[in-house]
C-alpha cells in the first residue's frame, strides 16, 4: 500500500505520437506540475519519422534538403531542448519526464547521469554491456566497428522542472540517421538494441524495464495513469489523489 509520504510518479504509454502535439502537451504538464496540481510525471511514448534540432544544435547537421525531408514524409523541428539533431522514429521508446527536481537535487548533471543510469540498466537486463562516453552524452555500447550509440538525451529545465528526456532504440530503422549528423558527432553511428542481439525485441518489453529501472534510480512507486486522466488533472484544481481516487486506480499499482 502506498502511503502519502512515499514519493509518487505517474507513467503515461501515449503510443504513436506525432512531435508536435507531445511539445504542446509538455508545455501544459509543465505549467502543471509548477503548479503543483500533478506530481510527477513520466511520459512514454514512439513518434512518427521526425527530426529535431536542439537549441544548440547545427543546422549544416542536417544532411536531407527540405525535398527529400517531404519526399521521405519526415517532419522536421527546431526544439528548446539540449543537444544538437536528432531523428525519432517508429522503434524507439522515447521518453519525457516531467519532473520537479527541487524534490531530489537540483543539479542537471546528476538528473543527466540518472537518466543515463536508466537506459544503462534497463539495457544489462537483456545482457547487453554499456558505458557512458566522456564529453559525450548518453548510452553507448563497444562493437566490432568501434563504439555506437544506444540512447540519446536531450533536456529542458524551468524553474527546476524537467521536459524532453530520452531516446532509445529499439527496433529503429537506422538508414534516417543518414539524413543527419547524428548529435553532431561525424564518426559514430547509432545502433539499436535489436542489432545489438541480432533479434528482434518487443517494444513493450523494453518500456517494462525502462520503468522499472526509472523507478529504482529515481526511488518512485510508479503508477499508470491513461492520458486522459493526466489531462484532466493537468486542468483540474482538485488534488492528484482525488483524481486517481475518482478514476478508481489503486494507489498500490506499480507499472
Amino acid at each position: 500500500m502506498v502511503t502519502l509520504t512515499q514519493k509518487t510518479c505517474w507513467v503515461v504509454d501515449l503510443g504513436l505520437l506525432p512531435y508536435g502535439p507531445a511539445c504542446e502537451l509538455q508545455r501544459t504538464l509543465v505549467a502543471a506540475r509548477k503548479s503543483g496540481v500533478i506530481p510527477d510525471v513520466l511520459l512514454l511514448c514512439e513518434h512518427p519519422h521526425v527530426i529535431t534540432l536542439g537549441r544548440n544544435g547545427q543546422r549544416q547537421n542536417l544532411r536531407a534538403s527540405k525535398f527529400l525531408l517531404q519526399q521521405m514524409n519526415v517532419e522536421f523541428h527546431p526544439t528548446d531542448r539540449g543537444g544538437d539533431i536528432t531523428y525519432h522514429g517508429p522503434g524507439q521508446i522515447v521518453g519525457y519526464p516531467i519532473l520537479d527536481l527541487a524534490a531530489h537535487r537540483r543539479d542537471v548533471r546528476w538528473y543527466v547521469n540518472q537518466l543515463e543510469e536508466t537506459m544503462m540498466l534497463a539495457t544489462s537486463d537483456f545482457g547487453v554491456a554499456t558505458k557512458r562516453v566522456e564529453g559525450r552524452h548518453g548510452v553507448w555500447v563497444d562493437t566490432p566497428a568501434g563504439e555506437e550509440k544506444l540512447a540519446a538525451l536531450g533536456v529542458h529545465l524551468s524553474r527546476w522542472v524537467t521536459s524532453h528526456g530520452f531516446a532509445f532504440n529499439v527496433s529503429t530503422d537506422l538508414r534516417f540517421f543518414d539524413l543527419i549528423v547524428p548529435c553532431g558527432i561525424v564518426d559514430k553511428r547509432p545502433t539499436s538494441l535489436e542489432r545489438i542481439l541480432g533479434r528482434a525485441v518487443h517494444s513493450s518489453d523494453v518500456r517494462k524495464r525502462l520503468v522499472a529501472r526509472f523507478s529504482e534510480v529515481f526511488g518512485y512507486i510508479m503508477i499508470p495513469v491513461t492520458r486522459g486522466e493526466l489531462e484532466k488533472a493537468a486542468s483540474s484544481h482538485e488534488t492528484p489523489a482525488a483524481v486517481l481516487h475518482e478514476a478508481g486506480i489503486a494507489k498500490g499499482s506499480q507499472a
